[in-house]
């Protein structure tokens, strides 16, 4: 691995490494602050590190517009989140990122720990298939505006504080 591969499993493992849950403010900074955050703030703190630090990697954000059951829930997330999500299930909007790493786009997804990153194969999506949007430039201002379209801001929110 590159000096710079290194650098980006290293920054990758500290964002996962962060407790999932919302911050008091829905901001970078607030994450970095209180230790925590959600796959909004993680990425798009990652996305503005490795632009700066590896502009070679050309990150690149995506929101997927997905739906949850509460089997894939419970599979997934365990029962408190589960419990949270009604029969017909609900929309949520997840946020990741690609990197070009190894001569390839590499899925990024750090929003829960897990075993370490090899550095190498895509980090799996903490979401069920869906639809994805790139972002185009204001990546907080397109989720929010995926969220409104899509999701029961109610629903979304227990489903969050659940997974918290």
């Amino acid at each position: 691995m590159r000096a710079a591969d290194f650098k980006i499993v290293g920054l990758v493992e500290m964002v996962r490494g962060l407790e999932y849950g919302r911050p008091s403010d829905r901001s970078v900074e607030a994450m970095l602050d209180e230790g925590r955050g959600t796959c909004s703030a993680k990425h798009l703190f990652l996305a503005r590190r490795l632009s700066e630090d590896c502009p070679e990697c050309e990150p690149r954000l995506f929101h997927r517009v997905y739906r949850v059951d509460r089997e894939r829930a419970r599979r997934d997330f365990g029962e408190r989140a589960a419990a949270v999500v009604p029969p017909e299930g609900l929309v949520d909007v997840h946020r990741y990122m690609t990197i070009e790493m190894n001569g390839r786009r590499t899925i990024i997804d750090a929003t829960f720990s897990g075993p370490p990153w090899d550095g190498v194969s895509d980090l799996p999506l903490a979401c069920g298939p869906g639809v994805d949007h790139p972002s185009e430039g204001d990546a907080d201002s397109e989720k929010r505006e995926l969220e409104g379209r899509y999701c029961d801001p109610v629903l979304r929110e227990r489903f969050i504080e659940a997974l918290s």
